[in-house]
């Protein structure tokens, strides 16, 4: 059996989910903000370890968590709690109980875990670890400061004439104003340098720019790597950053990564510990492939559907035939 482990709206879920129904594969999709009021939990022990592990899923099936084959974990909310008179410290301490004891069983499991349990996934998306794992492994990666001090910002920018690009830190502001506010890569001003001061409250990211040829959105699902190029400099909208998208103007189209890079990319994910990344660079015009970050769980869908490669069928493979434990994968297996 497959646990999948997702939001109630997800069309990535609702996809693979039909691709391994149709191979006859048994699934169960729960979201653990059904826990603990419409789900309950039990695990023992006995003196040689770990007897038991269920979840029952009120009016659905008890899952036998020793069992699975393996476990989606895609994209979970986090537990909600029954509606009780508790003033919000102990309503605050329930609920990081109940996400602790959850995100303690799927570390627990004996089967595979796509992309990769919670822990190892939170890490992969720390920006600083990201990029200094990529330069040890042999990316290149753009020049780049994290800074709260506007004097080390001030002389960034002169040393690179004033072509730098800001973006934040992490998936915090989203997370905060959901769908209705975002904030994406951006030319740093003149006007905004202005305001070099404003860093002292809150640490940047800062990259000098890297002229674009193609952006390149890289997927690795275990062994298999598949990458799309983004013709994002074709409008201004996604100019710099094609996130912004613009379907109707930006060209997609399956590319094929030079062997070496093809290689890196599943070393990246291995050294993060995950079975699965979405990896995106800069093809620069004189042909260099430029790092910019990884995605432990990054969207897939809109690039399978622009192009065509078939990332949803690998991840049915890997669900259902067992990811392979990243100290051990063979890097000659680079398929695409």
């Amino acid at each position: 059996m497959i646990l999948i482990l997702t939001e109630e709206f997800d069309p990535h879920a609702d996809h693979v989910a039909q691709k391994l129904s149709a191979r006859g594969a048994e699934l169960v999709r729960f979201n653990p903000a059904a826990f603990p009021v419409r789900a309950a939990i039990n695990t023992s022990f006995d003196r040689r370890g770990l007897a038991s592990a269920s979840l029952a899923i009120h009016d659905g099936p008890t899952i036998d968590l020793l069992e699975l084959n393996g476990v989606w974990y895609r994209r979970p909310q986090p537990p909600q709690l029954h509606d009780l008179p508790v003033d919000e410290a102990t309503r605050a301490y329930m609920a990081q109980e109940c996400t602790t004891v959850l995100n303690d069983l799927w570390h627990a499991l004996p089967c595979p875990v796509v992309p990769g349990p919670p822990n190892l996934i939170k890490k992969a998306e720390l920006k600083v670890a990201q990029l200094s794992i990529a330069a040890r492994i042999g990316f290149e990666l753009p020049p780049t400061l994290i800074t709260t001090e506007p004097a080390a910002l001030l002389d960034f920018y002169r040393e690179h004439n004033g072509n730098i690009i800001s973006k934040l830190p992490s998936s915090a502001l989203y997370q905060r104003t959901g769908s209705t506010f975002n904030r994406y890569t951006q030319v740093v001003s003149t006007r905004e340098i202005g305001y070099a001061h404003a860093v002292q409250q809150c640490p940047v990211i800062f990259q000098a720019y890297v002229p674009k040829r193609v952006e390149i959105r890289v997927t690795v699902v275990g062994q298999r790597v598949f990458a799309a190029e983004i013709h994002s400099q074709q409008t201004q909208r996604t100019r710099y950053d094609w996130r912004r998208y613009d379907h109707y103007e930006t060209p997609y189209q399956a590319h094929r990564l030079p062997d070496e890079v093809a290689r890196l990319c599943v070393r990246l994910t291995e050294q993060l510990g995950l079975c699965y990344g979405a990896i995106d660079f800069i093809v620069t015009p004189d042909g260099r492939y430029v790092f910019l970050e990884i995605n432990p769980n990054g969207q897939y869908l809109w690039i399978e559907e622009a192009t065509g490669l078939p990332i949803s069928d690998a991840l049915c493979d890997l669900l259902l035939d067992g990811a392979y434990h990243p100290s051990t994968a063979e890097l000659a297996g680079v398929t695409r």
